[in-house]
């Protein structure tokens, strides 16, 4: 990591004085922002004379030494080191500990870093800061999905003093209280996809469901009443089955909770009463949801692409043209499955089109460029077009076939007809919504009017 180039130029000090224990890659990235934005840095450090290069325009210095220059040290090594500050605790007496330690898992310590830390130092005052931020983030300056921090201690002034510095650092800080919150912070940054466990459960679930219910309906069903063996067409076309149909289940959940949502609301009457928790949950991933109904659908249209190279399609139309060369025949077009086809590629292209955007526009650095309204606009209405595109692109996939008895094998419908049932669910029970009367019920009861409430008359004009 090179760190000379970055700061050829430092801005004027600010006259403050600020200490680095840790020459490490978390310690000189704090330095290069602290130096950045002003301050004055040393670093503290067990071999000064051979530490690795600091940024320019920093001072090394043993760790008593760099203790006794500044107000605020901030703690960059890791816990198991902690031991020799107790042999400098009178150059640490009345300083404020920033400790922006990590572990490496969960309870891997009884007591969490900064309240060890404490207790090492008890004349000092700890403040836990800038553990979610890492080295990269620090060191390619603040952005959107990496300028917040969290700052917590029992001393109100020494959360201010801290929290001023990374002001000036360009972060956002958000006071977590007392020091007990940072066993609450340290886990913050070991947590693994928190808000994608759901939806990713979900998804595994649909598509371990709906693998095995067509690898029974149509590989184990031809060899044992045709005696055929088509295992092959396990590796792409059963998984170019199993794909567009979780995707679009999954595109369907994501909607159907703002559905239900509604309907609760029209039948309390009120939008004051709180939803039920699993209800809560399961809105607040529908972001993650539609993500992974995307990375489905984008399968979908790799293994479709490569269908025409595929072996056993090339070998099934050069039969099948032979065939008919050797009987002189040829088959008559079809202006009905030219219409059919045609509009079956046409709305999977635009569904798949419309579901791209919706990703795209989740984004933080598109989403954050939007207003309300224009978010509200592509994630609701654009959505409910992607979901009616995409069902519509499935109905036209089917066409006529549940209507064959030979597409019920062993009495099992075809994969496709299953994943209809719940979009089609959500998008009549979207219409209704939408009906006037039901649309201006919902909406009153969304601007404040609860049914069996005394209003004056003028109040009630209004909403209505």
């Amino acid at each position: 990591m090179s760190l000379g180039p970055v700061v050829a130029a430092v801005p004027q000090s600010c006259g403050e004085s600020l200490c680095v224990f840790g020459t490490g890659d978390m310690g000189r990235s704090l330095g290069q922002r602290l130096l950045q934005s002003g301050y004055s840095v040393v670093f503290g450090s067990r071999r000064p004379d051979s530490c690795v290069p600091v940024p320019r325009g920093a001072q090394v210095m043993s760790h008593a030494a760099a203790a006794q220059s500044a107000r605020i040290i901030f703690i960059c090594i890791h816990r198991e080191h902690y031991g020799f500050l107790q042999t400098i605790a009178p150059q640490l007496k009345g300083k404020v500990l920033v400790d922006v330690s990590n572990n490496l898992e969960k309870d891997m310590f009884p007591e969490a870093n900064a309240s060890h830390l404490q207790r090492l130092v008890p004349e000092a005052t700890v403040v836990k800061a800038l553990n979610t931020l890492s080295a990269w983030a620090l060191q390619n300056g603040p952005s959107d999905s990496n300028r917040q921090t969290f700052v917590c201690g029992d001393s109100a002034e020494a959360k201010q003093a801290v929290s001023e510095v990374c002001t000036r650092l360009g972060l956002l800080v958000l006071d977590r209280g007392s020091l007990g919150a940072s066993r609450e912070l340290e886990d913050f940054p070991l947590q693994l996809f928190p808000q994608w466990r759901l939806p990713l459960g979900i998804a595994l679930g649909l598509t371990a469901a709906f693998f095995f219910y067509l690898l029974i309906r149509d590989v184990i069903y031809a060899y044992v009443v045709d005696g055929k063996d088509i295992s092959f067409r396990i590796m792409v076309s059963l998984a170019n089955k199993v794909f567009p149909i979780v995707s679009l289940v999954m595109l369907a959940l994501c909607y159907l909770p703002g559905v239900m949502a509604a309907l609760l609301q029209l039948h309390r009457g009120t939008k004051y009463r709180p939803f039920p928790d699993w209800l809560d949950r399961w809105m607040l991933c529908r972001k993650q949801m539609g993500l992974v109904a995307l990375a489905l659908a984008s399968l979908h249209v790799l293994y479709t692409l490569i269908i025409p190279i595929r072996y056993y399609v090339r070998y099934r139309i050069a039969a099948s043209t032979i065939s008919q060369v050797l009987k002189n025949q040829t088959t008559e077009f079809s202006q009905t499955s030219a219409w059919r086809t045609d509009s079956y590629y046409s709305m999977g292209i635009l569904g798949f089109g419309l579901f791209v955007l919706l990703g795209i526009s989740s984004l933080p650095s598109v989403s954050n460029s939007l207003s309300w309204r224009e978010f509200s606009f592509i994630q609701s209405k654009l959505g409910y077009l992607t979901l009616f595109l995409c069902t519509l692109h499935a109905y036209l996939y089917g066409w006529d076939k549940f209507l064959r008895p030979t597409s019920y094998k062993w009495y099992m419908a075809p994969g496709y007809l299953l994943s209809l049932v719940l979009p089609s669910v959500v998008l009549v029970l979207k219409l209704l919504l939408l009906l006037p009367c039901v649309d201006r019920s919902l909406t009153r009861i969304r601007r404040g009017w609860e049914r069996g409430t005394t209003q004056d008359s003028s109040t009630h004009r209004l909403l209505i």
